[in-house]
């Protein structure tokens, strides 16, 4: 914080770096990368000096590294030298803990205005509003981006947020705005299914004090639902929004976007997710109007011990943008521009 303020530089994040610098500060940019927002790539891509700070060039966050931020010097702080030019090759390495080398370089650091530069990235922010689905007319359907924007709304950003990995994980990412670090539990590089859930309970021993949501798929949670008897024997205080598609969202979207929608084992027959908590002894409703929604969070805030939530969401939505394998970061399927009824 006290590096980005000096210099006035802009700040992205990388999934699991979510948290560590405040959504709402006006140098975040938020979250980079395949799913990352529009003005956020664009910046990298334009950028004539990228700082890494503990990250290690995934795939996931460079596109195709042969177009990867090609005017930018590249400075990379990795307290692990095997990390250094791995991916991509930098101009300065600096191998060492993240907090002990920027706490050393604050004071050589000159201060900056930058001014020119963050209007030009702004630009590109506005341009992408005009896309949000946050911006849509309400038409009563269930929109997973917009749960979790309402989840985010009533637990006034201050929960930790766990999640299984898929759609339902990159809209958590982009819609529940984090700004505290240690709030987020996601699973990264792994990609494990059925994170969500243990990972709440994991989170409700470390921190009982705390508001806790696991927004999961309806396919990760089914590979670890029974472990809502654990919740209910320790009496776990963790809230569950399932997100219930009938697909695995994230590998249906790649069929629809480039197999021309043969689907192949993608479609799910999913068990009635209200009657198998109850059958856990865990409260549970169904919400399938989002004149539905504020009324089943605000329940489900004010049970004490585990609560399932299921969401019967629209079962072909996409997550945008998207930078497709192979493409690079300014190459970004975008959502199309939806006119207002």
């Amino acid at each position: 914080m006290q590096f980005a303020v000096k210099t006035q530089t802009p700040v992205a994040s990388t999934l699991l770096g979510l948290g560590a610098f405040p959504a709402s500060h006006e140098l975040s940019l938020g979250m980079m990368g395949m799913h990352g927002e529009f003005h956020t790539n664009m910046a990298i891509q334009n950028a004539d000096l990228i700082l890494a700070f503990g990250m290690r060039f995934d795939d996931r966050v460079t596109g195709t590294l042969k177009t990867y931020a090609p005017r930018a010097k590249k400075i990379h702080i990795e307290i692990d030298p095997s990390e250094i030019h791995k991916n991509v090759f930098v101009d300065v390495p600096l191998v060492g803990d993240v907090k002990t080398v920027v706490s050393d370089l604050i004071p050589l650091v000159d201060e900056y205005d930058h001014d020119e530069w963050k209007q030009e990235i702004n630009s590109w922010k506005a341009e992408a509003d005009t896309r949000s689905i946050m911006n849509w007319e309400e038409d009563g359907k269930l929109y997973v981006a917009h749960l979790i924007a309402d989840i985010w709304k009533e637990t006034d950003g201050s929960a930790i947020v766990t999640t299984d990995v898929g759609q339902h994980q990159m809209w958590a990412a982009q819609y529940y705005f984090l700004e505290k670090p240690n709030r987020w539990l996601t699973s990264g590089g792994a990609g494990t299914m059925g994170f969500g859930l243990p990972s709440a309970i994991g989170a409700w021993f470390a921190a009982k004090d705390q508001e806790i949501w696991a927004i999961a798929g309806d396919g990760g949670f089914q590979m670890t639902a029974a472990e809502l008897t654990t919740a209910v024997q320790e009496g776990a205080n963790v809230k569950i929004a399932i997100m219930n598609n009938n697909f695995l969202g994230m590998v249906r979207q790649w069929q629809e976007f480039f197999f021309e929608k043969r689907y192949s084992a993608v479609n799910m027959l999913t068990p009635d997710f209200v009657k198998l908590a109850e059958a856990h002894r865990v409260p549970a409703r169904l919400v399938t109007h989002h004149d539905e929604v504020h009324e089943a969070i605000e329940w489900a805030r004010k049970t004490e011990g585990p609560v399932v939530l299921e969401f019967r969401v629209e079962q072909e939505e996409a997550v945008f943008p998207m930078v497709p394998q192979g493409a690079a970061l300014h190459e970004m399927i975008r959502r199309p521009v939806k006119a207002k009824a």
